[in-house]
């Protein structure tokens, strides 16, 4: 069995609930109380890629923030490569390589090739190597007339291919990647599952953890599927299995059928390996 490279153990994550009226003032630091994460529990190997499947609000960006180093956990305990992502964050951050489905943390008056250097720099790759390494990428992603200019001048859809590149840029050994394919073009898309497929997963030395919500992307990509619902793990195994177990034809009928809001639903789920507990009240 090949080693983990993501350990996650009984993972919770709570928040305080969203102010509103008198209680701004008079509570301004409520308990927490909102669940987004349910004691999940998995392990991604090394090599593997594991698909996060949800609804928007299910948990998928927060389990990932947490692997990130972002959100501290409540509860339960997170490795990355060997190292507690609470304990030892900066060991983690030299191990990883993230792309956050919406802020994407560049400077926007720097050029795109400005910003990718710097971070390559800060992912100890030489100023030679990293260069280099922005040209192909920069190539390989139709970037290269995008990157002499501002970031700030730059249309969503390029941001976002400017992230993607910033994320592979260290060859990193994990790779988180929240909707990496959110706001890019059909054709674009297309060009960064492949180059997923051909230059991450097949050649290996990195393990590739992302949540989407197109069904033919993790078809494409994914080993195993993780399907999260109301911060619990609802089921964790690969898309022929799942299908089987939930006696389903697709992907998207093991979806709607976990994650249906009837007993029905709760007894399928509980009967999968990766569930969880109950739903939260």
């Amino acid at each position: 069995m090949p080693a983990s490279a993501i350990v996650v153990e009984n993972l919770e994550k709570l928040f305080p609930p969203a102010p509103s009226g008198w209680r701004t003032f008079l509570q301004p630091f409520a308990r927490p109380t909102v669940v987004a994460l349910a004691a999940v529990s998995l392990q991604v190997r090394d090599g593997e890629s594991v698909a996060l499947l949800g609804t928007n609000g299910a948990g998928k960006s927060t389990l990932l923030k947490i692997l990130a180093t972002l959100l501290l956990p409540t509860k339960g305990s997170a490795h990355l490569a060997g190292h507690d992502a609470a304990a030892d964050p900066r060991a983690v951050r030299r191990q990883l390589g993230y792309h956050a489905g919406t802020d994407h943390g560049f400077y926007p008056r720097l050029t795109g090739r400005q910003n990718l250097l710097f971070f390559g720099r800060l992912n100890h790759l030489s100023r030679a190597a990293a260069e280099q390494r922005i040209a192909d990428l920069a190539r390989q992603f139709h970037l290269e007339e995008h990157l002499n200019g501002q970031v700030r001048t730059l249309s969503t859809g390029t941001v976002q291919r400017l992230s993607l590149v910033r994320a592979v840029l260290h060859r990193p050994r994990v790779l988180l990647l929240d909707e990496p394919t959110r706001s890019l073009d059909a054709i674009a898309a297309a060009d960064f599952r492949l180059f997923l497929r051909q230059q991450i997963l097949q050649r290996g030395g990195t393990s590739l953890l992302f949540a989407s919500h197109t069904m033919a992307e993790i078809a494409q990509l994914a080993d195993r599927v993780a399907v999260i619902d109301r911060g619990r793990l609802l089921a964790y195994d690969t898309t022929a299995a799942l299908k089987r177990q939930t006696s389903s034809e697709s992907l998207d009928d093991v979806f709607l059928r976990l994650t249906g809001r009837s007993p029905q639903a709760e007894m399928l789920a509980e009967n999968l390996p990766g569930f969880s507990g109950s739903a939260p009240s």
